[in-house]
């Protein structure tokens, strides 16, 4: 099976989107360079429909869904236990400001929390805006100026998470009058690390790197309020901590009495195998804050958990928006825990993530295209690297998942070198395995033939030149 795509009705309408959407002009300009240089344009689709553990695209061709809408939809695509429980909540509040469900699903939450020590709760709309009330919340709390995150960190797109980010050298370009308040460190990358250490060594370079040389040379200790850290660099790549550096982490945030933010955004409820990834490490944040699965992949539902004594009583660190915790959102997070308690998602989870580390285990040995493969539970990221002589490695990245949607598995790939893949956490293991295949496959004909998409954007979606 190998799809032509975009199929024609999803042409017709990315066509039409060229003059309007943001990029069009650009995404005009990359396909007239990379056709000059012989490259291929990309697969493209927009979703018409979706269901469960697939996606149809306007033209009706099916696709296993890896992408699970930017890793929101755990229990798989419009499941309708939650959109029912969304619409009786529009039928009976609208939306309202004060309304009762926001206290039941705080409590719930609390249950939920690591080791039970993060009581409290505060409502926003996106990961975004929770990253940034998380940031407020502990400069008030600590009276300090400084946070400390990491390189290819992603922690959103407000103004306040852009400056904390470094997901790429691009990614805060004429905004660096801005940043005067983030300190960024070194993340221990488990492929490429510098100056002949092996994993190890760089994993205590980079806890040497937060222990001595930012207090002793850059900020002193008593001026840093937080480190933020994501217990699985998603968006830069799906890298995977080893547990010497988030217990590092912990204990230098003990020794200088810094708050340790774990941004679970992505990483929360369940993709990891563990209800929350920190648990992995046995370690314990001071704030945690959550979003994507946490409202079932329906409506917006994100939030930040703390202390008792940092989000009890802090009236400097204003945080919430008018559609933070609306009715509809807690409706749905509350139906999506019910869920998980009620089907063993997490279990589940961990399952799928063992059959599917199975199944890709030899693909670094057979394949010379492929860097690394890296997963914990459903967090999955395959990374490439091009053969000598070849352009950049995100070009391979960029083939394969060509390849892979062509194939009929809608995967992300972003301007990196790495293939990720967010599969629901109850997907049938049947439909797991299949895309999988289909993702060999892909990797297999990218290695014969050679790369075939160049400048492009990477996302086949509605924003035309994303």
């Amino acid at each position: 099976m190998s799809y032509k795509l975009p199929g024609k009705k999803s042409r017709g309408l990315l066509n039409r989107g060229l003059p309007h959407l943001r990029n069009g002009l650009w995404y005009q300009g990359a396909s007239q360079k990379s056709s000059g240089r012989g490259f291929q344009a990309p697969a493209q689709m927009i979703v018409g429909r979706a269901e469960g553990d697939y996606v149809w695209d306007m033209d009706d061709n099916r696709f296993i869904d890896f992408q699970s809408g930017w890793a929101t939809n755990p229990l798989g695509n419009c499941h309708p236990e939650i959109i029912e429980a969304v619409h009786a909540a529009h039928r009976q509040y609208g939306f309202q400001w004060e309304h009762p469900l926001r206290i039941p699903l705080a409590e719930k939450l609390a249950e939920l929390m690591p080791a039970r020590a993060l009581p409290r709760f505060t409502f926003e709309v996106s990961g975004t805006e929770a990253v940034e009330s998380a940031i407020h919340l502990a400069l008030c709390h600590t009276r300090r100026r400084y946070i400390i995150s990491f390189t290819s960190c992603f922690h959103g797109e407000g103004l306040g998470t852009k400056m904390v980010s470094a997901y790429n050298s691009n990614n805060n370009l004429y905004m660096e009058g801005w940043a005067g308040g983030v300190l960024k460190a070194p993340y221990p990358y488990s492929e490429n690390i510098p100056a002949g250490m092996n994993q190890q060594q760089y994993e205590e370079y980079c806890l040497w790197f937060l222990e001595t040389h930012i207090p002793d040379y850059v900020v002193p200790a008593e001026n840093v309020a937080a480190i933020l850290i994501e217990p699985g660099l998603a968006e830069g790549g799906n890298w995977i901590p080893g547990t010497a550096f988030l217990q590092g982490i912990r204990r230098i945030c003990d020794r200088f009495d810094w708050l340790m933010i774990a941004d679970e955004v992505l990483t929360g409820l369940g993709r990891t195998g563990r209800m929350w990834s920190v648990e992995h490490y046995d370690v314990v944040p001071d704030i945690l804050v959550a979003g994507k699965n946490l409202s079932g992949g329906i409506e917006p539902c994100a939030g930040v958990a703390a202390r008792d004594e940092i989000l009890g009583d802090n009236p400097r660190a204003t945080a919430g928006s008018t559609f933070a915790g609306t009715p509809a959102g807690c409706a749905a997070a509350m139906k999506t825990l019910e869920i998980y308690e009620r089907d063993g998602i997490v279990e589940n989870a961990a399952a799928l993530g063992e059959l599917a580390a199975q199944r890709m285990s030899d693909w670094g040995s057979r394949y010379d295209i492929v860097g690394q493969v890296r997963t914990l539970g459903l967090l999955m990221g395959v990374s490439f690297r091009a053969p000598e002589g070849v352009a950049e490695d995100f070009y391979v990245s960029r083939s394969v998942r060509d390849e892979m949607l062509q194939r009929g598995v809608w995967a992300i790939c972003d301007n990196e070198a790495q293939v990720r893949m967010y599969p629901a956490l109850n997907m049938d293991r049947e439909v797991l395995l299949r895309g999988l295949d289909l993702m060999e496959e892909a990797i297999d004909e990218v290695q014969r033939k050679g790369i075939t998409v160049g400048d492009y954007p990477a996302m086949p979606s509605g924003n035309v030149g994303f």
